[in-house]
């Protein structure tokens, strides 16, 4: 399987001698659930022109400092791609945070900045995802949201304050969530104290060492393989 990463953000400049860059976080973790597979990146927020949708095996759209509403030139072409991948529905496409969001976008959805503010930390959603029905404790870090469904698609992720975190499309194979699956807890507490104190929210939810570490991944890696 050839899985194509799109990048359309850096990890901030502090962190990228410890962490490289999102693609790099997915590829060490997924690489590690699917043996045999192989990564390109594809760096539209560094200038490169996203190929064909039948370039890849699958695809997947990590996050970005960005907004979907931003006047940036490789914003509307990318949810082109978007959606000739969706209409094809050969390989299947994830999107997380930005992902998530520019891929609602895309189909139909709308996307604003949360009234609650930015949010960055441990938090509890309810989701489905897994074959389970419950919470689970996730990294998120973003200050804009999903704020209408996008037509043809399931909830499958929610909180108090995002009521779609996370979506599954019915006629494409399409699966995007709001939280970060690939932020290891020291990334997310390193990234924690480059944010002001203005900017962090109090108040997220946390959750023992291990308790759902790896577990966003493997949904990734099922969803990708089609298990």
């Amino acid at each position: 399987m050839k899985i194509g990463i799109i990048e359309c953000g850096p990890v901030p400049a502090a962190l990228q001698d410890t962490y490289i860059s999102y693609p790099a976080m997915f590829a060490a973790q997924l690489g590690a659930l699917l043996p045999g597979a192989s990564f390109t990146t594809i760096s539209v927020v560094n200038g490169e022109t996203l190929p064909a949708p039948e370039a890849c095996d699958a695809w997947l759209i990590p996050g970005s400092r960005h907004g979907v509403y931003d006047d940036l030139p490789w914003i509307a072409p990318l949810k082109d791609f978007i959606r000739e991948a969706a209409r094809l529905k050969r390989a299947p496409i994830v999107g997380v945070c930005f992902g998530h969001q520019i891929i609602a976008e895309a189909l139909g959805g709308k996307v604003e900045k949360a009234a609650i503010g930015f949010r960055v930390g441990m938090e509890r959603y309810e989701t489905t995802l897994g074959g389970r029905s419950g919470s689970v404790t996730m990294p998120a870090s973003h200050q804009d949201q999903v704020v209408v469904q996008p037509p043809d698609s399931e909830v499958v992720a929610k909180t108090a304050a995002c009521a779609v975190a996370g979506l599954r499309y019915q006629n494409a194979p399409v699966l995007s969530v709001q939280f970060h699956p690939e932020f290891s807890r020291a990334y997310l507490s390193d990234l924690i104290d480059l944010r002001s104190q203005k900017d962090v929210q109090p108040g997220l939810a946390d959750a023992p060492d291990g308790e759902t570490d790896g577990i966003g991944m493997r949904w990734i890696a099922d969803f990708l393989a089609g298990r």
